[in-house]
């Protein structure tokens, strides 16, 4: 993608009002070194509100984006009033795009919050945050009102509002400031009690100009040690609600994106905008020093693209390149991204600057190592008994609940994230009995991983964890030996700059590519390359051809509603896994058109797919595109051997993207299920025939047919509610669809059942799929539909 296109900015805070009821002495705002507050209205009137609502529109459409966020803030947003703030959700719903949701939510200290505001809030699908520090000590150790009186009862009364049946679903969580000399357990229990649906915990702002504190009783980490206290109890708990910063640090060691923009190398695409209608960059660099976050550039002056490519926004997009010395050679920077940029101010380095570790740096180690070794990983191997067994055994097996979860069809992000963690074993294993029956000792590679395992293992996880990182090593075990070695010194030299250690790892070339999974690849000439990981980058030396240290064609990635990222495959020589043909490198057109649609297909599949889009999230890393299909097919592929992957020909609509996402991650959902769980006789040779084919399939085909399409009927299922009494050819369609497929699914399921070749889990599994076919099964159609599903189903058999 060309650098004129700036990263698209989908998250905003508008300052509703820019005083507050509460004197927290820990307020950014108003206590730290920012002082602009102060000169600014109190409050955001409607001409500027409409203006940024415009604003926030055309960047929308120009960037074709499915949804953004918008957070109304302060000071205390509710002192802006009830038609204020209606007027403002008004303004900014009319301006957004066709197909572009709105994800609208205001942040609270409660105090102000009534019956009246939440009836106004339901209206307005308007979703609440409440700020809260935990039991009554705890909070008002600094969330106090100026003459020094408690504000716990008006926040626990505002909690309670929000818990009621009619207003639960607006309570978006609660955002807790840790303060080490509270005790981790019981603002654990306090806010647990009252049944969030998330916690934020957030360290203290701070800057090495103004450090937090740290009383020398608690330990040189002790933020760390009091969130792995938290975490202990979470855990414990069965993980009852969300927590940002836990599950960001579980997904960074894996590979996958922050959920926050405190931890992770994910680009900030957040903007704020003031009383005075002035464009700010993020809130936390109020802590900094005064005037930190200001742009010089304001709504009625400024687009929103002039904003995303102002110095200071971008500087925090440029990930790794954007970091100190001293965290580009650190082992955990994957996961911990430098920390909050905020927290890396310091004013005696020449003028001052954000080029420095974060002041909270031994904290955020302690803690991301704490939640590494809580998760357990296995180390590589590094020698093996010959080639791998059937079923290595796996660390992460299902549970009974996570088994049952999966067989109705869905899966939740802890119960996909064992399947990943699975997975990650396999690949470990398979790789380990691919080196080990080539017979050629251990190469320099293979020490590398060892030796990357130990002292870097969230760098060995990120690659390992890539989809086709066991490709080669599948292909190896089934006797292709046609990649030679190569592959896996290309895994430890994507490590290796990973890890940023300045490991050198020589790595052969064929037709003028070198690649390096998860990054991308450069061109040099065939022979051997070098590959140098370095704390600042990489570089590559070659027998022939000059130094390089910039890849040619990077691996990219889409950023989709919510924080998190797919990535695009399309340099991997591996990616061909498929059993359709891949597509070529994709030009910038065919870029914006796949960035487009997967974030217009993410939003309908976290709108009518809800239980399956959260697995989705947690499991699917990578989609690969594949060359388009005879003309009006559409083409898609899930590799039983390419976990988090599935390959598809972009087809024509985003609905039908979203459907064929969400088909062919069952099938990956269930390939790493059977990895784990015999659910068939493996030695049954009988051929089925499925409904929806004219040719018979071992049991295996049928299964992983029928469990694909328990997703097809869901979706056909919601859109035919979503027509419900509509007329149209759309909405006759729709109904047909769903006819057919529910009908196709449940006689799959009875076939299954009747085989006489699933074990007690087959038949057990087969249960809950039944389970969730039923009620579709109950629905009423009108005749037609049926008989066009008749139709339908003559014209597949032949008949």
């Amino acid at each position: 993608m060309t650098t004129s296109i700036p990263l698209p900015l989908t998250q905003f805070v508008v300052k509703m009002h820019s005083r507050c009821d509460l004197a927290c002495d820990h307020c950014y705002v108003y206590e730290h070194a920012d002082r602009s507050w102060s000169s600014r209205p109190k409050v955001l009137a409607d001409g500027i509100m409409a203006k940024a609502a415009e604003r926030i529109g055309e960047h929308a459409a120009a960037h074709r984006l499915p949804a953004v966020r918008v957070v109304l803030h302060g000071g205390e947003p509710l002192l802006a009033g009830p038609d204020r703030l209606r007027r403002a959700a008004e303004a900014l719903r009319a301006a957004l795009p066709p197909g572009c949701a709105l994800d609208l939510r205001i942040h609270t200290n409660g105090v102000l919050l009534s019956r009246a505001f939440c009836t106004l809030f339901a209206e307005l699908d308007l979703k609440v945050g409440i700020s809260l520090d935990g039991d009554r000590a705890a909070n008002d150790r600094h969330r106090r009102f100026a003459d020094g009186r408690s504000s716990h009862p008006q926040v626990l009364r505002a909690v309670g509002l929000l818990n009621e049946p009619g207003f639960r679903h607006l309570f978006a969580g609660l955002l807790c400031t840790m303060d080490v000399e509270n005790d981790p357990a019981v603002v654990y229990r306090a806010l647990a009690e009252l049944r969030p649906p998330a916690v934020d915990f957030l360290l203290p702002h701070a800057t090495w100009d103004e450090p937090p504190k740290r009383p020398d009783a608690l330990g040189a980490t002790p933020y760390a040690d009091w969130l792995l206290t938290v975490h202990g109890l979470w855990e414990a708990d069965g993980r009852p609600f969300a927590v940002r910063i836990f599950e960001s640090v579980h997904r960074t060691l894996r590979g996958f994106s922050s959920l926050t923009e405190s931890l992770g190398l994910e680009p900030s695409d957040l903007a704020v905008l003031e009383t005075d209608g002035s464009f700010e960059q993020a809130d936390s660099l109020k802590t900094a020093y005064d005037g930190a976050p200001a742009t010089g550039m304001n709504v009625f002056a400024h687009s929103l693209d002039d904003l995303a490519r102002h110095p200071g926004i971008a500087a925090r997009q440029s990930g790794l390149a954007g970091l100190s010395e001293a965290c580009r050679a650190c082992s955990v920077v994957r996961s911990c991204g430098g920390g909050l940029y905020a927290h890396r101010y310091r004013s005696d380095d020449g003028g001052g600057s954000f080029d420095h570790p974060s002041v909270y740096c031994g904290d955020l180690m302690t803690l991301i190592n704490g939640l590494a070794g809580s998760g357990g990983s296995a180390a590589v191997p590094v020698q093996g008994g010959g080639p791998a067994a059937d079923r290595p055994v796996l660390p992460g097996a299902l549970t009974s609940a996570q088994l049952d979860e999966l067989a109705r069809g869905y899966g939740g992000a802890d119960t996909v994230a064992a399947l990943g963690r699975s997975q990650l074993a396999l690949t470990r294993a398979m790789l380990a009995a691919a080196w080990d029956a080539s017979g050629q000792g251990r190469p320099e590679a293979w020490a590398l991983l060892s030796e990357l395992d130990v002292e870097a293992p969230a760098a060995v996880d990120a690659v390992l964890a890539h989809p086709y990182a066991r490709a080669w090593a599948a292909r190896r075990l089934a006797g292709d030996l046609r990649f030679g070695l190569g592959p896996l010194a290309a895994l430890a030299a994507a490590a290796a700059v990973r890890a940023g250690r300045g490991d050198a790892v020589p790595v052969p070339v064929r037709g003028g590519w070198l690649h390096l999974p998860t990054l991308g690849r450069i061109a040099v000439p065939d022979g051997e390359a070098v590959v140098t990981g370095r704390a600042d980058g990489f570089e590559v030396r070659s027998v022939a051809g000059p130094v390089r240290t910039v890849l040619d064609e990077p691996l990219r990635r889409v950023r989709l509603a919510g924080g998190w990222t797919v990535a695009l495959e399309d340099t991997d020589p591996l990616r061909d896994s498929h059993d359709h043909p891949v597509a070529d490198r994709l030009p910038d057109a065919e870029l914006l058109d796949w960035t487009g649609a997967l974030r217009e297909a993410w939003e309908l599949l976290g709108r009518d797919l809800p239980g399956y889009a959260e697995g989705i999230r947690a499991g699917l890393s990578t989609v690969t595109p594949l060359r388009p299909g005879p003309a009006g097919r559409d083409v898609s592929s899930a590799a039983r051997q390419a976990y988090g992957a599935v390959g598809i020909a972009r087809p024509a609509t985003a609905p039908t993207l979203a459907l064929l996402l969400a088909h062919e991650f069952q099938h990956v959902k269930l390939g790493a299920v059977l990895d784990l769980t015999d659910l068939y006789d493996r030695g049954d040779t009988a051929l089925y025939f499925a409904p929806w084919r004219p040719d018979p399939r071992p049991l295996e085909g049928l299964l992983q047919g029928t469990y694909a399409h328990l997703a097809v009927t869901e979706y056909w299922g919601t859109r035919t509610r979503a027509y419900d009494g509509l007329p149209g050819e759309a909405a006759d369609r729709a109904r047909a669809q769903f006819a057919l497929w529910r009908r196709y699914t449940a006689e799959a399921v009875e076939r299954l059942a009747g085989s006489g070749a699933l074990t007690g889990a087959g038949l057990r599994f087969a249960d809950g799929m039944r389970a969730t076919v039923a009620p579709w099964l109950a629905l009423s159609l009108p005749a037609a539909a049926e008989q066009t599903a008749d139709r339908l189903r003559r014209d597949r058999a032949g008949v």
